[in-house]
């Protein structure tokens, strides 16, 4: 007898609940206006703006989601990976906008630089990146002094990785054009 009572209170709780959200309109209601094509369903969420929206860091500077970039259609971040491929890198973090090589030196010198890049954006222009470099000087294998370096080389090699990522960017859209 105790079980049965059991059985009917969830049974009410669950009838009210259901009744109290709109459940039966829920069963009863049929979508005459939903695609049944995948690809129109997702045209018209996008339309409507449903869907899945990602923060500005993912989407790099969109906070209403919809376009979604990854590295290898960002020509910013190809050209950085291309202008740097010579030294080794510590962390790369496409999602939070950030490329850091490992620290980097002749073998005979007692002095080594570490190069962070900083995507302030997606598109190819003066102010997209921010390079700064580092150079770390040991007198002893303990004692070592780094320092922020500011000159000329920095907007070298911003230069160079914009340049390259113009190019990039040519040349992915003649090949859309060609396809």
């Amino acid at each position: 007898m105790h079980t049965f009572i059991k059985k009917t209170l969830v049974s009410l709780t669950v009838l009210i609940l259901l009744n109290s959200c709109g459940g039966r309109d829920f069963f009863s209601k049929k979508s005459t206006n939903q695609p049944v094509n995948a690809e129109d369903r997702v045209k018209k969420n996008i339309e409507e703006g449903r869907g899945l929206k990602i923060g500005s860091s993912l989407s790099m500077g969109n906070p209403d989601g919809g376009s979604f970039l990854f590295a290898s259609s960002n020509a910013l971040w190809r050209a950085t990976l291309e202008k740097l491929d010579f030294i080794p890198l510590a962390n790369v973090d496409y999602a939070g906008g950030v490329i850091i090589t490992d620290w980097y030196g002749d073998t005979n010198s007692n002095e080594e630089i570490k190069v962070a890049v900083r995507f302030l954006t997606n598109e190819i222009r003066s102010d997209a990146i921010d390079v700064i470099i580092y150079k770390k000087k040991c007198i002893k294998i303990n004692q070592c002094q780094t320092s922020k370096v500011e000159n000329n080389t920095n907007n070298t090699i911003k230069a160079s990785i914009l340049k390259r990522a113009a190019a990039i960017s040519r040349e992915a859209e003649s090949k859309k054009k060609n396809d």
